[in-house]
């Protein structure tokens, strides 16, 4: 039963029935199945040879495994394994730096490999005993933990040293993957074998910060040259013996199901294998991707809409206004908000619509799955190891330890690949398992979802609606601040429920009920109604329309009290140092306080700034933009500053910032879903737009030093981009946006 309640029962639950584990039609097609194939366990290795990319010779000899997270091998190499996804944020690069630290390797020696599924080991810190990526935490929960590993590792080597040279330890130097005493010298490989017989300190002892000779230095990233020359391994270059492709065809609305298959159209069509029925639609599995398309075209299924979501976006919107005139569940309540709203000497209100939003990642969902009698693999670019495993593990009636995952690369993710539900690999699961039933058991299936897919069928970012009022006393002070918030749950349902307490979704209200400003008088609350449209976390997840609202809020207030909006929120600020920071930062290198240069044919030009904490960082970030005659307007440049502790990365933090930004503006400029009678209307980047190359503004990122522990980077550069960017736009025309995506000619 779902905790959250609303004052009135939503008129849009959901009516999606979950699907029964036992509803598996599978349909032979022709007679000429492959027969079951034995294939051994295999590697990311192995995977590269299977795309015709030659594997090193490996070294002879044992390898030095002091702990789960490196090796040494015998000729020196260190191969660290990273536990977290690389989807482009830099894991392969910022963990591994921790263990070139401490350890004082070359960077040169170092390789990296992607943990396998084993939430013992590899558990993510800040989420107790799962292992997974996301929330911006990989570094955060890792930072000590790695560098432990490589101190650890340091230490062994060092011992066996001191032990063959018959020296005192503190007599040993280490540097650049070299042990020496004097004019005695030895690699790390030939110290390896004595090394691993010493015993793993418990307690290693870490490094002066300043003694760090990578840790907020230049460090070439460890994927560039494989991504620049095509050899890194995507989940789409995955090529294994007899493998088949599938392809699912999906109901047009949320929550339909199959009522008939006509598989008669596929009658003559080449390489068709198996039609399966997946829990959410039909597979179609061939020998090759535009096989099981053509075959999925050919396809004629009835529908059973009689469970399926029919409604509009502008029912749902309608539904949340009115939901919005109704009191939620508190999420905060400082003072009596109500009472110093009543007697305030002036009032402001407002009202904010954020549309769905698709994750849009370049690569699309797919994955690889071999099923057999030992048990299944998985091959992925994996977000959330331990959800996959045990949902994988339960479909096909595995313990999960029987389920192996191939951590690969992903081609971006923003949260999609994070799916609680486990949607696109449980449907690979599905299709083997049906398989399996006929006998057809150990043939490898890659599952391939188009963008037309995942626009129609895929997991959103929800849609919400905002109110706002806040009041003023004669002195302009800000006294009062109400905060609503209405929309969808994207915890409820989920393994994560547990974190909803007392009604509240965490993430709905993040960075409205953390307002940072010094308001004496606060209230949020939220409504979650149940809505049949599939939702999950979309990168920097409730910042995404919290810091909008919030952002946009107080320059409008400032802009009523007459104050400057950037020593408005300084006085609101005067005890947020980490806020403060950044907010400092960026006015001064954008020249905040230095006039714009006029823009030609009668432009207007004018800035605008935002700062927003989320993910434990602190972001701000300035924009000018030039608005034409005819309400066109371009973003020209972005300064934005961060404060996230201690930068291991310089150069990852920046490129974080960048994309971060880019993300946003995409959002903030194009980004909608549309619902049309319990359907997407969007399909493809035609009708999704997302920014372009040409759109992208210069931009320049400014790192506050710290000493501090690192925090994420990640998300924290996609909230404050939107509301700088409307704030701009305010200042050149007098127009509060208060809907996105900005639209002057609205």
């Amino acid at each position: 039963m779902n905790p959250m309640r609303t004052s009135r029962k939503s008129s849009l639950q959901s009516t999606v029935a979950a699907a029964s584990p036992g509803r598996r039609v599978f349909l032979k097609v022709t007679a000429a199945a492959a027969g079951g194939l034995t294939l051994g366990i295999f590697s990311v290795d192995v995977v590269q040879a299977a795309t015709a990319k030659a594997p090193k010779a490996a070294p002879s000899g044992p390898e030095f495994a002091p702990n789960a997270f490196l090796r040494i091998a015998p000729d020196s190499s260190v191969t660290v394994i990273v536990k977290h996804l690389e989807m482009g944020q830099g894991t392969y690069t910022g963990l591994p730096t921790l263990v070139a630290e401490e350890l004082d390797a070359a960077w040169s020696q170092v390789k990296v490999a992607g943990a396998p599924a084993d939430a013992k080991l590899y558990s993510n810190l800040q989420w107790g005993t799962m292992q997974g990526t996301g929330g911006s935490s990989s570094m955060a929960n890792s930072f000590e933990q790695y560098r432990q590993a490589g101190a650890a590792a340091r230490a062994m080597l060092v011992a066996a040293a001191a032990a063959r040279w018959k020296v005192p330890a503190d007599a040993i130097a280490v540097t650049g993957g070299i042990v020496s005493h004097g004019a005695r010298k030895a690699s790390f490989g030939e110290l390896a074998t004595a090394a691993s017989r010493q015993p793993v300190p418990a307690s290693p002892k870490l490094k002066d910060p300043k003694d760090f000779v990578y840790i907020g230095k230049h460090v070439p990233r460890s994927d560039s040259k494989a991504k620049s020359t095509g050899t890194a391994i995507y989940t789409q270059d995955v090529k294994l013996p007899g493998m088949l492709t599938a392809v699912v065809a999906h109901p047009p609305r949320f929550g339909a199901g199959v009522k008939r298959i006509d598989a008669g159209g596929l009658e003559g069509l080449p390489g068709i294998r198996f039609v399966v029925e997946v829990p959410n639609g039909v597979a179609v599995v061939a020998n090759s991707f535009w096989d099981a398309k053509r075959g999925r075209d050919a396809l004629k299924i009835e529908w059973d809409e009689t469970t399926g979501f029919k409604y509009s976006s502008s029912d749902i919107l309608a539904e949340y206004k009115r939901l919005a005139g109704t009191p939620g569940m508190v999420a905060r309540n400082d003072g009596d908000a109500a009472g110093a709203l009543a007697r305030a000497a002036h009032k402001l209100d407002a009202a904010y619509e954020f549309p769905y939003l698709a994750h849009a990642a370049m690569e699309p969902m797919n994955c690889v799955i071999r099923f057999d009698a030992g048990g299944a693999e998985v091959w992925n670019g994996e977000q959330y190891q331990t959800v996959d495993q045990a949902a994988v593990a339960r479909t096909l009636g595995l313990e999960p330890a029987q389920v192996a995952l191939h951590q690969l690369y992903a081609g971006g993710s923003f949260g999609r690949r994070a799916n609680p539900h486990s949607d696109y690999v449980l449907e690979a699961a599905a299709i083997v398992k049906g398989m399996a039933a006929q006998g057809k058991r150990g043939i490898p299936v890659k599952l391939v979802w188009t963008r037309e897919d995942d626009m129609h069928a895929g997991y959103f970012r929800p849609a919400y609606y905002h109110t706002l009022q806040a009041g003023l006393d004669a002195d302009a002070n800000v006294v009062a601040w109400q905060h609503r918030i209405v929309g969808q749950s994207i915890l409820d349902g989920t393994p994560m429920a547990g974190m909803i307490k007392d009604g509240i979704d965490p993430t709905s209200v993040e960075g409205a009920a953390s307002l940072p400003y010094a308001i004496a008088n606060l209230h949020v609350d939220l409504h979650s109604p149940q809505v049949g449209v599939p939702v999950q976390g979309w990168r920097s997840v409730g910042s995404t329309h919290t810091a909008y609202s919030t952002e946009t809020f107080i320059d409008e207030l400032a802009a009523i009290t007459g104050k400057d909006p950037v020593a408005f929120r300084k006085a609101l600020l005067a005890r947020q140092p980490k806020h403060l920071s950044v907010l400092e930062l960026a006015a001064e290198k954008a020249g905040w306080d230095q006039p714009l240069a006029p823009g030609k044919g009668g432009a207007k030009r004018a800035r605008g700034i935002a700062v927003h904490e989320s993910f434990d960082t602190a972001v701000a970030q300035v924009v000018e933009v030039t608005v034409s005659a005819d309400k066109s307007f371009t973003v020209d440049r972005v300064v934005c500053a961060v404060n996230c502790g201690l930068a291991v990365n310089p150069d990852v933090v920046r490129a974080q910032m960048e994309g971060g930004i880019g993300y946003g503006l995409s959002a903030a400029l194009f980004g909608e879903i549309t619902i049309k009678d319990g359907a997407v209307a969007q399909s493809n980047f035609d009708d999704y737009r997302v920014l372009r190359i040409n759109e992208m503004p210069a931009i320049e990122v400014h790192i506050v030093p710290s000493t501090e522990a690192p925090t994420g980077v990640g998300e924290p550069g996609v909230p404050p981009i939107a509301p700088a960017v409307a704030n701009a736009l305010a200042t050149a025309t007098g127009k509060r946006l208060r809907k996105l995506p900005l639209d002057l000619s609205a």
